[in-house]
């Protein structure tokens, strides 16, 4: 099971997802991101999946570029927000210090752990100083395939570890949440603000 395989389920099974998750009220974590970010901030949603935060932060005001691995998500974000989602994979990203905050709301998750530190690090220099970062993770300790999907899961102390080789990041907040999705509430996740520190080189 590799991130390809992953990229084909996502292209396979694209309206499917779609329907599952672009109606989700997740207003309560977006929210929380907002609130750390200036007024009309620039937010990278990295695997943006529907499109259905990519037009919350647009319709408050945010300034968002939308990318995914799909070129199906890519083409149903695009129909659902209302700007262009590019189809990008997360290890292309080759910003630097261009995004005043990072959404990955369960897309990173889908990566081994060598390409997840690779990422992170680009992700850290895609942000500008004092950025931000929210990504989320099914939560424990399986690495591996589920559901046609690979996936890595964290815990706290998986969290840590990744952090370690990521010492450009710090935690803000941390909190676990039930799946909100229906019919899924046993599902626990990982959610995780992280703050770039401030370089005064």
């Amino acid at each position: 099971m590799t991130y390809t395989s992953t990229l084909d389920y996502y292209n396979a099974n694209a309206q499917d997802f779609v329907e599952g998750t672009v109606r989700v009220d997740f207003h309560i974590t977006q929210d929380k991101f907002l609130a750390l970010l200036p007024k009309g901030a620039a937010i990278l949603d990295f695997g943006c999946g529907s499109g259905r935060d990519t037009k919350y932060f647009l319709e408050h005001g945010f300034t968002v570029e939308a990318t995914d691995g799909s070129i199906e998500l890519c083409r149903l974000a695009s129909e659902y927000s209302g700007i262009k989602a590019s189809q990008m994979l997360f290890q292309e990203l080759n910003a630097v210090e261009k995004y005043d905050g990072i959404w990955a709301c369960a897309s990173i998750l889908h990566l081994g752990w060598k390409d997840l530190i690779i990422v992170l690090k680009k992700m850290v220099r895609a942000l500008k100083s004092d950025g931000v970062i929210y990504a989320s993770f099914k939560y424990g300790r399986l690495a591996g395939e589920r559901n046609g999907r690979f996936f890595t899961d964290l815990d706290e102390e998986g969290l840590q570890n990744l952090l370690q080789t990521v010492d450009e990041l710090q935690i803000k907040e941390l909190w676990i949440t039930s799946d909100v999705r229906p019919g899924r509430s046993e599902e626990k996740w990982l959610n995780v603000l992280l703050k770039k520190r401030y370089n005064r080189k």
